[in-house]
């Protein structure tokens, strides 16, 4: 079969499966991550076709709607690869990268990956970051019931992945134990160009946030 038969079968299959979903984890963020991979490859390299399916599969089963389990979307990517038509080689490429994509916590080394990996990793984390990042964040954490702001509530950066795994931090937090530290994870050179603004927009938006938050105590009537 070929790969752009593959393909298609996998972007069917998301997109009926992720219908109305909420979190920001929808098939919007995946073609999102998809079409950003597929950029990033054009411009740095490495197995087009591994990077697309990767990018396609990198959130199935993720560990934060599976219970934690931290590798069942590797095994779970690389079964539906096989009942697809993938050759085996392919399907462990892919396995490997969706089990590594994920951030595991502030103070937790990325493991080494492969470029693939790396594109597939700098596509994904392009998409926690910058306005629709922002949007995202807010999006899960209103579906964990999580407050916008605890003002007496610190941020923690995370030593192990099962402290950041069970963290219920309000969402201003987030930013602090993850979305602000991704700048300086990106690998690839396209990613880092990339990542740059929305970095900044990310902090301009913080500093708003503070400023609209603290009117009150500014303005005591």
């Amino acid at each position: 079969m070929k790969y752009s038969d593959i393909i298609n079968k996998i972007k069917t299959k998301l997109q009926i499966e992720l219908e109305n979903e909420a979190t920001g984890h929808d098939w919007f963020h995946i073609n999102r991550v998809y079409e950003n991979a597929c950029f990033i490859q054009s411009k740095e390299g490495g197995n087009r076709n591994v990077i697309a399916l990767a990018s396609l599969l990198h959130d199935i089963s993720d560990h934060k709607f599976n219970g934690g389990k931290l590798n069942e979307g590797g095994k779970i990517a690389f079964q539906l690869l096989i009942e697809n038509g993938c050759d085996e080689k392919t399907a462990l490429h892919v396995k490997e990268i969706v089990d590594s994509v994920s951030f595991k916590g502030a103070n937790v080394q990325d493991e080494v990956i492969s470029l693939e990996g790396q594109i597939v990793q700098d596509a994904d984390r392009l998409d926690a970051i910058g306005a629709i990042g922002i949007a995202r964040a807010f999006a899960f954490g209103g579906n964990r019931n999580r407050p916008i702001y605890e003002p007496s509530s610190a941020p923690t950066l995370h030593s192990t992945f099962e402290e950041y795994s069970v963290s219920k931090s309000h969402t201003i937090n987030h930013f602090y134990e993850k979305l602000l530290l991704l700048k300086d994870r990106l690998h690839t050179k396209t990613a880092i160009e990339i990542g740059k603004e929305r970095h900044q927009f990310m902090e301009f938006f913080l500093k708003q946030f503070y400023n609209e938050w603290n009117l009150n105590t500014i303005n005591k009537c």
